[in-house]
């Protein structure tokens, strides 16, 4: 049995796209990233790789490399998903958390939690994302960025 901790952070600005756990939100601003910037599923695949000892996200899929550009994050949890399968681990759960002032999330993470299973080829039942505020406090909590935080446990 092996733990990961993958944690992620990206800048709001506007005239981008909110998508987090490959759901696309309706909101006055968006992460500014090389890829979409879903900062949930990137702390998600650092802490996958992380547990797998594979490096992290920035070695697999450099900001550097334009085939990278505005790249979908759920397919290249894929990616990190069959990497760890060829290395023959089983993922065993997922937790993560985003953290975000606005908008509220709770009625997302249904779907966030599906596409993150079905892009790691796992039941639902094996994520739990959750969303909270920092009461105003920070860049978070002033609205400037959103981060994210996810643990894991993988079995070989």
């Amino acid at each position: 049995m092996r733990a990961g901790h993958g944690y992620d952070v990206h800048k709001l600005v506007e005239g981008r796209k909110l998508i987090l756990g490959g759901v696309e939100i309706a909101w006055e601003k968006g992460l500014l990233g090389h890829s979409d910037a879903d900062v949930l599923v990137h702390a998600v695949m650092d802490s996958l790789l992380g547990a797998a000892a594979l490096g992290d996200i920035g070695k697999h899929f450099p900001d550097t490399d334009p085939q990278y550009r505005g790249a979908d994050s759920i397919e290249l949890l894929k990616h990190v998903s069959a990497l760890l399968h060829q290395q023959g681990y089983t993922i065993s759960n997922i937790d993560a958390t985003v953290i975000a002032q606005k908008p509220k999330l709770k009625d997302h993470i249904p779907q966030m939690c599906k596409n993150i299973a079905d892009a790691c080829g796992i039941q639902t039942s094996q994520v739990n994302v959750k969303a909270t505020t920092e009461e105003n406090l920070g860049f978070t909590g002033s609205g400037e960025g959103m981060s994210a935080h996810s643990v894991c446990i993988i079995t070989r």
